[in-house]
C-alpha cells in the first residue's frame, strides 16, 4: 500500500490493523556518467514498492534529497545540510507519529546519510528523554543493501569492480525499474580508482567522473532484477520484525 496513492481513509483503515511505515529515504546526486542522478533515492523506493506488492505493509513518499555535498561539484547533485536534514526528518516522524505510526522505518539508499538519520533519531529520543516520559515510538535505519542476503549477491554477482560509489549493483537496480533511461559510456580507467570523502571541490578533483572504485558497465537488467526481488524479500522480514518487536 503506497500512503501518497490512498485517502485519509484508507490510512485510517490501515492503522486499525497496523502502525507501521516505511520511508524511502535517499539522495539526488551524481552517480558518474552513466547512473542516473536519482539511484540513491530511486533504489529503496524501487525495493520497497516492490515488497507492498506481495505484503500488506505501508509505504510512504520517498525522502529524495538528503546529505551529497561532497557532489556538489558534478551538475545536477542537490543536497541539503546537516541541521536541515535532522530537522526535517523530525517534522516527518512527529507528523506521522502524531497520526499513530508507533514504527516508522527508514529504508535508506545512500551511505552519506546514516551518520546524519542517526543524529536525528538521537534528537528525537532525547525529547522524550529530557522530558521524563515514553517516547512512544521506535525508529529503525535500514540500508537497502543491508537487507538479508543482498551484499551476499551483489559480491557474487559483480566479484570485481564494485566499488563504493556509482556500483554497478545499484545502477542495475535502476536499469531494472528503469529500462528506458539506461546509458552508456567509455571508461578510462574501466574501474575507478578509491580515496578519501571531502568537500565537493576535493572530491571533483579526485573522481574527475564521479565514480569510486567502481565498473558501472558491469550492470545489467537482470542482476538489477534479482537484486530487487531478493532485497523486497528481505524488507518484508525486516518489517514483520520490526513490527512485531515486543516492548519492555
Amino acid at each position: 500500500m503506497l500512503l501518497h496513492k490512498s485517502t485519509w481513509i484508507e490510512i485510517g483503515q490501515f492503522l486499525q490493523r497496523s502502525r507501521t511505515v516505511i520511508i524511502p529515504i535517499g539522495s539526488n546526486e551524481q552517480h558518474g556518467p552513466t547512473g542516473l542522478l536519482g539511484t540513491d533515492w530511486m533504489c529503496p523506493e524501487i525495493i520497497a514498492v516492490e515488497a507492498q506488492k506481495n505484503a500488506d505493509i505501508l509505504v510512504g513518499p520517498t525522502f529524495n534529497i538528503g546529505m551529497a555535498q561532497h557532489h556538489l561539484g558534478f551538475p545536477g547533485t542537490i543536497s541539503l545540510r546537516p541541521s536541515t536534514f535532522i530537522a526535517a526528518i523530525g517534522d516527518w516522524v512527529r507528523s506521522l507519529v502524531g497520526h499513530g505510526f508507533d514504527k516508522i522505518l527508514f529504508l535508506n539508499g545512500h551511505g552519506g546519510n546514516i551518520a546524519t538519520i542517526e543524529a536525528a533519531f538521537s534528537e528525537l529520543y532525547a525529547e522524550a528523554s529530557f522530558a521524563r516520559r515514553p517516547a512512544g515510538f521506535a525508529l529503525k535505519l535500514v540500508n537497502w543493501w543491508d537487507l538479508e542476503g543482498v551484499t551476499d549477491l551483489a559480491q557474487r554477482q559483480f566479484p570485481v569492480g564494485h566499488g563504493s560509489h556509482a556500483t554497478p549493483s545499484e545502477i542495475a537496480v535502476t536499469q531494472w525499474a528503469y529500462p528506458d533511461s539506461i546509458k552508456s559510456a567509455e571508461y578510462s580507467p574501466q574501474i575507478a580508482s578509491t580515496g578519501p570523502i571531502r568537500e565537493a571541490l576535493d572530491f571533483r578533483a579526485r573522481f574527475p567522473d564521479g565514480r569510486m572504485g567502481s565498473d558501472p558497465a558491469l550492470a545489467t537488467v537482470e542482476k538489477g532484477g534479482a537484486l530487487v526481488a531478493l532485497a523486497a524479500q528481505g524488507l518484508v522480514k525486516t518489517v514483520n520484525a520490526f513490527s512485531n518487536e515486543a516492548k519492555p
